[in-house]
């Protein structure tokens, strides 16, 4: 059951991170492009991380 919970958490986390380079690259510039794509690349991180953990 955990494993469930943790796999849905990082599909969440993934989806979060979709819709935040989606909303960077289409309605922002400059640098708060830049920041917001850092943040959604560590998103996907985190994401990626907690789908492999819910593996083990």
């Amino acid at each position: 059951m955990t494993k469930m919970w943790v796999s849905l958490v990082a599909m969440l986390i993934l989806g979060c991170s979709v819709f935040l380079i989606t909303f960077a690259r289409t309605k922002t510039k400059g640098v708060i492009r830049i920041a917001l794509s850092l943040i959604a690349f560590l998103f996907m991180v985190v994401g990626f991380l907690g789908g492999v953990l819910s593996l083990t």
